[in-house]
């Protein structure tokens, strides 16, 4: 850091120090500092409390405890010229035993540190100033849907601090590293202080990538979850299938939402499908050619009104322009897959639908199939 000589017109190098050489300490100066300008963090905090020790069955003390801008619990835990290296570990179960703080029970903690360090102020009224609301009621803290904060603050972070923020970072932990840095010039003391995790330039960045990737994990856990239900599902349907149908007899359980019951003719198949919320019967037409599909199709097609009057229903005829495939089918809906009382039903539409697919189409589908003049 320099400073400049206008007369001169220099830049003149101030004297880096330590906060120890300079007899600072922690808890009466960084910590005050803090405490009267929260923008030494580079954000507008609300402090509302400090060398806190509200916590049940422990005696441990957080440096400083603040709200931010949205509504959020921020933990401040400074280490002055070196930040240790239990910092993180420290900071985290702070955080964990303010997680559960209700709005009363944090306006009883501002209002405490009012009464002992500023000797006035309604804790309500200043939190709904601070917030902008007209009234304490109107304000939201530390809701159910809101994370914690943490600021670690200190000269020097620890390769194993940085490290472990980084990883939390990417989990979408919200930590800050911010680094301080005392220098002097004859008896003027300066205080440099600088953000260093995560980057100012890739913050909003790195904000986008936790969500994605949290958003991510939450996909992957839903899809782990339908496996499972999938599986279980097929497990009891397929014996079922077997007996009611005579097909998928060299079927197993799957966690696919599809079994395939076999037609006789390769690239056809009286597939039996289930949905988070429904159920599906259908004559699948998936030949490697396009045309042979739409052939088979049309030939069918034709016969429309004739074979849904022997099915006794109505059916979803999908020729696809757009792709090879095609499919005839029938659906029902009104279940969910995750709740199993409604498995019995799904089973049993499921079986008298593919019956008489087979039943209605399996004669159709065999001269279609003729008709191409492919030999097998």
């Amino acid at each position: 850091m320099f400073v400049v000589d206008k007369e001169k017109n220099q830049a003149l190098p101030l004297c880096k120090k330590t906060f120890s050489e300079l007899n600072f300490t922690e808890r009466n100066h960084l910590q005050e500092w803090i405490d009267q300008d929260t923008s030494i963090l580079g954000e507008n905090l609300l402090i509302i409390q400090k060398e806190f020790n509200g916590f049940s069955d422990t005696l441990e003390r957080l440096d400083l405890l603040a709200l931010d801008e949205s509504g959020r619990l921020v933990v401040i835990e400074n280490k002055l010229d070196d930040s240790g290296k239990d910092v993180v570990w420290q900071a985290l179960k702070y955080v964990s035993y303010c997680a559960s703080l209700s709005k009363s029970e944090i306006r009883e903690i501002f209002q405490k540190y009012l009464d002992r360090y500023k000797d006035a102020g309604d804790a309500g009224a200043l939190i709904a100033e601070f917030y902008k609301c007209s009234d304490f009621g109107e304000v939201k803290i530390n809701t159910s849907d809101s994370d914690q904060r943490v600021i670690l603050v200190a000269a020097n972070f620890r390769k194993e601090v940085t490290s472990t923020v980084l990883w939390l970072q990417s989990h979408n932990v919200d930590v800050k590293c911010i680094r301080v840095t005392p220098y002097q010039m004859g008896q003027q003391i300066f205080l440099d202080t600088e953000q260093i995790l995560p980057p100012p330039s890739t913050e909003e960045y790195q904000i986008r990538l936790g969500i994605k990737k949290q958003e991510e994990n939450i996909a992957r856990e839903e899809a782990t979850e339908r496996h499972h239900l999938r599986y279980s599902f097929w497990s009891n349907a397929i014996p079922q299938l077997v007996s009611k149908t005579g097909l998928y007899q060299n079927v197993s359980a799957t966690k696919d939402n599809w079994i395939n019951g076999a037609s006789g003719h390769t690239g056809i198949g009286f597939n039996s499908i289930i949905l988070l919320d429904g159920a599906r019967a259908e004559i699948y037409i998936g030949r490697s050619s396009k045309e042979e599909n739409k052939k088979i199709y049309q030939a069918l097609y034709l016969q429309k009104d004739k074979l849904e009057s022997e099915y006794g229903k109505r059916l979803k005829w999908d020729e696809y322009e757009n792709k090879t495939t095609s499919k005839i089918s029938i659906s029902m809906d009104g279940v969910s897959l995750a709740n199993q009382e409604d498995w019995p039903k799904m089973i049993d539409f499921i079986a008298e639908n593919i019956s008489t697919l087979v039943k209605v189409f399996k004669k159709p589908l065999d001269e279609a199939y003729k008709a191409l003049a492919y030999d097998e």
